[in-house]
């Protein structure tokens, strides 16, 4: 190994060290009881739930997927979907948090999110809690997957290491944390990781500028490829037949812009739905210790987003002017950030830097595998199974079912050509159009009803899939972002089959009437 790689290495393994010992030494009382290993008990507090909140939420897309998509195409895909995660984000803290916090006490101290829903409802039959269960091993199975194809891409980029191989280390590492700590532990290195993200980010935005000549130079360059800066255009690389960008004399070559048009500007607008369906963020708002402190969270998690945003977005248009032509497809563009991270620092820094890919991954990729996990053995191992399984039986089926995950998205991450931001899309979409319309109802409706809800769920879920596989393909109108028709018609099924179904019991409407009375 070359002397910068080992310090690169060195670098990293005392950021994995770091990691390794939280789980550790929360690990005694995350096995407590399942209440710890999945919430931490309900005691975070607003440092750590903003941060935890957004670096599990962001994943190595932030520093991987979104940097490629600029870098590719430009700036018109890369921006408005940035700015409908801002707007979504705000939304959901100000309109979701406060209420679920409450309101999932109320709900029989409801510590999944399928859980709330279920005792929300008072269904004595489980079928909404198996329904949600379902449909989040599903669908953080595939974000799973996407965390991993970032890790494998890390370490093949950096040492020209294998990527299988580096991949299957990566995600055994993520594992072995969550399995020991829980909760605590994932939201702890969240803390870690969401400040490493955002001094990575940071920092390669500056010297980025700085070594592509300014910024008078960066943005000459940029306006000189037709649409690249636009908001209604986007630049059209020239393909070669193996998919490849034509490269002349070292210049990439690209053809006239497209109109970036009101579909696709919505589209990305409609990213910012998926935030009021998102399970890894809704248990952090169920989690925080008191529900007075979400606005000074609030707070917090949007100057981190915005700027981690910006800086993500820029260093992927900067990337393109200052390595014009290193990336010849947009799974390789992906590689924008480490590749800059090579360059710009000393070995050492650049180590520690490009952890915050390594952190974002981990972040987001244990809290899917804690949620997915507990959706399993709380929701229907113990809701469905053996309803009087002790929390030791319960932890035991859940770390089984962290294993199965684990095992199933190294399998579903082979592909080295996968691209980040389109596993996250998907993902993304159905978890919005699933959870989001009911969980807004949940909090705001006093009519919805039990038949509603799962109708509603289940037409989300349903419409994500038929419409990405069968109806974007259609082109036109059609290629909406499919969780925009998904979201609608889940909200417009729930209230449709809520009118037309019993009113809720007097149970369920006096809950309502009276959770945000609770404070704790």
């Amino acid at each position: 190994m070359i002397e910068s790689d080992f310090w690169v290495v060195f670098a990293m393994l005392i950021y994995f060290v770091v990691v390794v010992v939280i789980g550790f030494v929360y690990a005694r009382r995350s096995n407590s009881s399942s209440e710890e290993y999945f919430l931490g008990g309900r005691g975070l507090g607003p440092w750590l739930t903003a941060l935890s909140a957004e670096a599990s939420d962001m994943s190595g897309w932030l520093l991987m997927g979104l940097p490629g998509v600029a870098y590719f195409t430009g700036a018109s895909d890369a921006m408005w979907t940035a700015i409908g995660l801002v707007i979504g984000t705000y939304l959901n803290w100000k309109f979701v948090a406060k209420r679920l916090r409450k309101y999932s006490e109320k709900a029989g101290n409801a510590i999944t999110v399928p859980d709330f829903f279920s005792n929300r409802f008072h269904d004595k039959k489980h079928i909404l809690m198996t329904i949600a269960a379902v449909i989040i091993l599903l669908f953080f199975t595939i974000y799973t997957a996407s965390c991993f194809v970032t890790v494998g891409k890390l370490f093949a980029t950096l040492f020209g290491w294998d990527y299988a191989a580096m991949m299957v280390i990566g995600a055994i590492i993520v594992f072995l944390y969550t399995f020991m700590g829980g909760y605590l532990s994932v939201c702890t290195t969240d803390l870690v990781q969401g400040t490493l993200m955002f001094c990575a980010l940071v920092t390669i935005f500056v010297g980025s500028v700085t070594a592509a000549g300014g910024v008078e130079n960066t943005v000459a360059f940029l306006q000189s490829i037709p649409g690249f800066l636009s908001a209604t255009q986007i630049a059209t690389p020239v393909l070669d037949e193996g998919g490849a960008q034509v490269m002349i004399d070292g210049l990439p070559q690209f053809g006239d812009a497209n109109t970036y048009g009101i579909i696709t500007i919505v589209s990305g607008l409609a990213w910012g739905l998926g935030y009021f369906g998102m399970p890894q963020v809704l248990i952090r708002f169920m989690s925080i210790r008191h529900s007075d402190e979400i606005k000074k969270s609030r707070l917090i998690a949007m100057i981190w987003l915005v700027v981690s945003m910006s800086a993500a977005v820029c260093i992927g248009l900067i990337g393109r002017a200052y390595l014009p032509d290193a990336f010849a497809t947009q799974a390789a563009a992906e590689s924008v950030f480490i590749v800059l991270a090579q360059i710009l620092l000393p070995s050492f820094f650049c180590g520690l830097v490009v952890s915050g890919i390594f952190a974002a991954a981990m972040s987001s990729s244990s809290s899917y595998l804690l949620i997915s996990g507990s959706a399993v053995a709380t929701n229907i191992f113990k809701g469905l199974i053996k309803r009087d399984a002790t929390d030791r039986q319960v932890m035991i089926v859940a770390r089984v079912t962290l294993t199965c995950i684990l095992v199933l998205g190294c399998f579903l991450a082979m592909d080295q050509n996968s691209s980040i931001f389109n596993i996250v899309s998907y993902a993304w979409a159905g978890f919005g159009a699933s959870f989001g319309p009911l969980m807004l109802c949940s909090l705001y409706w006093r009519r919805t009803t039990l038949p509603g809800a799962i109708a509603g769920m289940l037409t989300g879920a349903a419409t994500v899939i038929i419409w990405n596989n069968f109806i974007a393909p259609l082109g036109g109108w059609f290629a909406v972002y499919e969780l925009l028709p998904g979201f609608v018609l889940a909200l417009l099924v729930i209230i449709v089959v809520s009118k037309l179904t019993p009113e809720p019991s007097k149970e369920v409407t006096d809950d309502f009437d009276t959770y945000m009375e609770l404070d704790v």
